[in-house]
């Protein structure tokens, strides 16, 4: 599914190579055609706003967004499980699940990291992308949320992985990430108090797949044959992170 793929490199840091893919990122939503009409006009608003900015502007927004606010972190993990122990061996078997899918990234990112997670889902047929992104769909619902309370063109890329995944939200999990501090990222004084949180719990044991324990055991239901993640066979060929969802 190369939607994912482009999904991906529209959450990437800006560079330049990602302003030259502009217009194939653009193409391959309209071809592939998965998401509503509404969605894909609120990408192409972003596409355009990517296209058309000051690179330097660009990055400046991307840091003070994704990498100065806790809240707004795309490191998927740091919203599952903070800082806890189990945040360790959930990176552990994430890689795993991405080496035995054939999926070698070539980053100095953590492998919880967002558009690395989509650019493996883009490797897996559709059913088993949209089953695995809607694992975490709760995460992408609450960041769409404090995206559009900032009035960011990036919830568009948020709303589009709510629809894609055609979860059902969990909605304790919901109100948890809900209830989390939200500040913004000139309020230098709640950004400190904000990291200093302790790590968010949706409760051991709960019913749904899309809390803590559900992520993380999912992820490790893949190395086994019974139900869960379903793994790419091992012919896949092994990609790299690019930001250019045409690109191999």
């Amino acid at each position: 599914m190369k939607t994912l793929k482009a999904l991906s490199a529209l959450l990437s840091y800006p560079t330049p190579e990602l302003i030259e893919a502009c217009e194939d990122i653009k193409a391959v939503i309209d071809r592939e055609a998965v998401l509503p009409r509404a969605e894909r006009k609120a990408l192409h608003r972003l596409v355009d706003d990517l296209a058309t900015g000051n690179i330097y502007d660009l990055q400046e927004r991307y840091v003070l967004l994704f990498d100065r606010t806790r809240s707004l972190s795309l490191h998927l993990f740091e919203h599952v499980h903070g800082e806890s122990r189990a945040r360790g061996q959930a990176m552990v078997d994430l890689i795993k699940l991405y080496e035995d899918g054939g999926f070698t990234p070539t980053t100095e990112e953590l492998p919880d990291f967002l558009p690395l997670f989509l650019e493996y889902a883009a490797l897996l047929d559709a059913p088993a992308a949209i089953e695995l992104i809607g694992q975490p769909a709760h995460v992408f619902a609450a960041l769409r949320e404090r995206l559009a309370k900032r009035s960011s063109p990036y919830e568009a890329v948020l709303w589009a992985l709510v629809s894609l995944s055609k979860a059902k939200l969990d909605a304790a999990a919901l109100a948890a990430l809900r209830a989390e501090p939200d500040p913004e990222p000139d309020d230098l004084e709640a950004l400190d108090a904000a990291w200093e949180e302790e790590e968010v719990l949706f409760g051991p044991g709960a019913a749904s797949d899309c809390g803590k324990d559900g992520l993380t055991s999912r992820m490790r239901a893949a190395r086994r044959p019974a139900e869960g993640i379903a793994v790419p066979p091992p012919q896949r060929p092994i990609i790299t992170h690019s930001v250019n969802p045409l690109r191999k």
